[in-house]
């Protein structure tokens, strides 16, 4: 995971909501697939520090978060066996799977972003970094249930994860406000994950049945 930004910061407070978010994602997964309650907690883990822990191993960025702050293991863990307690009592499963899902790539790719930059890397890496923050823990969670991730079946994803990194970083380049500018990206990139879920946007496919005609 990320080094959460200070306390009193609109993406701190983010943030925590996308660990639980996600983590909640992993438990409504597992449901699916009957996993015990220590896999609905282990995957709930897994699915929300996954993303940012590969991105700091890339990196070079130490200590990982959850190793500094074992809070963040008793967060997620904790919001992936709520998710056990709470669950029929949610009706329509796969719309709140849904939309933590969005909460969890939008924030985490803001606060991949911001690891990066704070790095002084480039551009292209701070972009990058966000991306790899924002859908490898979903994908994580998708190969770890036995399906094929949500990343490469769905509507726009990774797609969605550049343009939020982009607006966000545009507040590196011109200094803005940070606060307000977290408060914008946050709804620019989710209002864009939801509305392709609902108008079902997709990336071109590429069909070969690599047979002869």
């Amino acid at each position: 995971m990320w080094s959460l930004p200070p306390s009193d910061s609109v993406l701190h407070l983010l943030s925590l909501v996308a660990l639980a978010a996600q983590a909640m994602t992993a438990a409504l997964a597992a449901g699916r697939r009957s996993m015990d309650w220590m896999g609905v907690c282990f995957l709930g883990c897994i699915t929300a520090l996954g993303g940012g822990t590969l991105r700091d191993l890339m990196l070079g960025h130490y200590p990982l978060a959850w190793v500094q702050n074992p809070s963040y293991l008793a967060l997620t863990g904790g919001a992936a066996f709520m998710t056990i307690l709470i669950a029929r009592l949610v009706h329509r499963l796969n719309v709140a799977f849904l939309v933590l899902d969005a909460i969890g790539l939008v924030v985490f790719t803001m606060a991949g972003c911001d690891v990066a930059w704070q790095m002084n890397q480039s551009l292209p890496i701070v972009i990058i970094s966000g991306m790899v923050t924002g859908c490898a823990g979903g994908v994580l969670r998708d190969i770890l249930c036995n399906d094929v991730p949500l990343l490469f079946r769905s509507e726009l994803y990774a797609s969605v994860s550049v343009v939020t990194g982009l607006f966000y970083a545009t507040a590196f380049a011109l200094q803005l406000n940070d606060q307000v500018w977290t408060a914008l990206t946050f709804v620019l990139g989710f209002s864009f994950r939801l509305l392709a879920i609902r108008y079902k946007w997709e990336m071109p496919k590429f069909v070969f049945s690599g047979e002869d005609r």
